[in-house]
């Protein structure tokens, strides 16, 4: 496995980096005053509401709110994972990255060039089944098989259908026996025998979200079983994180109005044959939370496509855990239900693209699935069942993110079982909205301290004149310290080249979205009037906070009197020391 991605070589790219190059290559963007500016790429909109900073090598969309760095926007724009972003920054950039060496469990060592010989020999395979599925004679029986269920050329070109032979060394006698054992294209049995994995099959290349190989399915021409047959877990592929037919997906479709999510290869194939080309499928596994954190970056609203028999509704609770974990506000999951003895190829056939797409738009959403389920299971009459409804639902409900949703789930729970007492609140997380909001309100009201903490973070070099001035913090307080506090500490011992750099020190951080807020608020301050304002700003902050705090100390001196502590406090603050 490759080690981890230096910090310092992280910081030192977006150092390098110009992020108006970067954007101004996927989105031309045309110079206004100090930004540039273009139609945000995130969301649909007619006046530009996009605007980047090269001052602080920052993105910001006033419409939709994105915002970040170079490796944020390389992130969203072509829904990569951090790593996969710095990789792609730093051949942006023209370098290599480097990495820590990390060792695996057996005590070997991956490098990147072992990983690129193994992409490479799927890409290569992939390409050889391709060629057997034109050229080889047995390679007719899976032509007529896609004929059959109605597969066209084109599609099956989009997809890179092929045909594994009936042989059991077509591939070692081609490739490399050591780097088709790693990439689980080969298997080798108690004797020490080593066989070709796929044989008479016809071959499904799974691809990751970038386009590169990853594993394969295939399936099998007659009645034998297993019917399909997946890549095993390699150093590549990892089917609870991977999903069929994504890439496709993506190149058809950047931004998708939602994702519908099947059972096998042949249903996303057969849909994309009538032009619904928004299907992916599950790798034989149940749905999992990486499954949808991974779709979720790519649509919003996620239709989970089950048969209507018992199996198909057994399938479609168990997807309910991890659906509720990741069911953030703004999110959409909806169970679509087929027909008896139907799936996805055989009914959108029956129907028409229409009838199938109305399906599709119209399917139960989660929550009405969800209690649904319950109602059909419990008799809600009867005071006994509405609390079985309480003790089943609740802990799926307590699963959720904070937020509307939530509030909203826990007020049918209520609506249902009649239980008013039921309340949110006790669960402790739930507390916390109306405190936050509050502090929220306050920070927008202190302007001086928003001023001095955004000046802090574009600006890291003004960390220099705090330190200079000597603070005694103890007994310092004012709405947003926390943050203040948090910035120069982080300031000061990553020493960060410029706000990019900053930022990128609180990604998945409890302030990030505040450090991001501000790193863009425009301030409208020259460069060289920057210093005084931040100056002029911290300094009548601090009077601020020093005034409330003597008077505090004077109040309760009256009443119960102070302890040596806050003596000394209070004497050295009443001399302006």
């Amino acid at each position: 496995m490759s080690g981890r991605i230096p910090r310092e070589f992280i910081d030192e790219l977006l150092v390098r980096v110009d992020i108006v190059d970067l954007i101004d290559s996927h989105v031309p963007l045309k110079k206004t005053g100090a930004n540039y500016v273009a139609r945000c790429p995130f969301h649909t909109e007619k006046t530009p509401s996009f605007s980047v900073n090269r001052k602080k090598q920052f993105f910001h969309c006033f419409g939709c709110g994105a915002s970040g760095n170079a490796i944020s926007f390389l992130m969203d724009f072509n829904h990569l994972n951090f790593v996969e972003a710095v990789e792609d920054l730093a051949t942006f950039v023209g370098v290599d990255v480097p990495r820590e060496s990390v060792a695996s469990q057996s005590g070997q060592k991956q490098n990147k060039e072992d990983l690129r010989s193994l992409y490479q020999v799927m890409e290569d395979v992939a390409a050889f089944y391709v060629e057997q599925l034109r050229i080889h004679a047995q390679g007719k029986k899976a032509v007529d098989y896609l004929k059959a269920r109605g597969v066209s050329g084109q599609v099956a070109r989009d997809f890179m259908l092929g045909y594994a032979p009936d042989e059991w060394a077509a591939l070692t006698d081609r490739f490399n026996q050591k780097l088709l054992l790693e990439a689980g294209l080969l298997v080798s049995n108690e004797s020490g025998q080593i066989y070709d994995r796929f044989r008479d099959r016809v071959m499904f290349p799974i691809r990751d979200r970038r386009g590169r190989i990853v594993g394969f399915g295939g399936r099998v021409l007659d009645d034998s079983l297993p019917k399909y047959l997946n890549s095993p877990e390699t150093s590549l592929f990892h089917k609870s994180r991977e999903v069929y037919g994504l890439y496709e997906l993506l190149k058809k479709n950047s931004k998708p109005e939602r994702i519908l999510i099947v059972e096998g290869y042949m249903d996303v194939i057969a849909l994309a044959q009538f032009g619904i080309n928004y299907a992916v499928a599950a790798l034989g596994t149940a749905a999992s939370q990486a499954h949808f954190d991974l779709l979720f970056r790519f649509s919003s609203e996620l239709v989970f496509c089950f048969d209507g028999d018992k199996a198909g509704r057994q399938a479609a609770w168990r997807a309910m855990e991890p659906a509720f974990s990741g069911l953030r506000d703004g999110r959409l999951i909806r169970i679509m239900l087929l027909p008896q003895g139907q799936d996805p190829d055989s009914l959108v056939r029956l129907e028409g693209v229409d009838k199938f797409s109305e399906r599709v738009q119209m399917a139960a959403t989660l929550s009405d699935y969800f209690f649904g389920h319950f109602e059909e299971e419990l008799n809600l009459s009867e005071m006994e069942g509405r609390a079985q409804l309480v003790g089943k639902a609740k802990p799926y409900l307590e699963r959720l993110p904070e937020g509307v949703f939530r509030e909203m789930m826990f007020a049918r729970l209520k609506q249902l079982s009649g239980f008013l007492a039921l309340d949110v609140s006790t669960n402790a997380a739930t507390l916390r909205p109306a405190k936050e909001n509050s502090k929220r309100q306050e920070r927008g009201r202190l302007s001086l301290a928003r001023v001095a903490i955004a000046l802090l973070i574009q600006n890291p070099r003004l960390a220099e004149l705090v330190e200079q001035r000597e603070i005694d913090w103890c007994g310092l307080e004012f709405p947003g310290i926390d943050l203040f506090k948090s910035v120069l500490r982080m300031i000061l011992d990553k020493q960060p080249a410029n706000a990019a750099v900053l930022v990128e020190s609180y990604r998945d951080a409890a302030e990030e979205k505040s450090v991001k807020a501000l790193a863009f608020l425009d301030l409208l301050v020259p460069d060289e009037g920057v210093e005084a304002v931040f100056c002029d700003a911290l300094d009548r902050l601090l009077d601020q906070a020093r005034k409330a705090n003597i008077d505090r100390l004077l109040a309760k001196a009256k009443v119960n009197g102070l302890n040596a502590q806050e003596k000394e406090v209070l004497r050295k603050m009443l001399a302006g020391k």
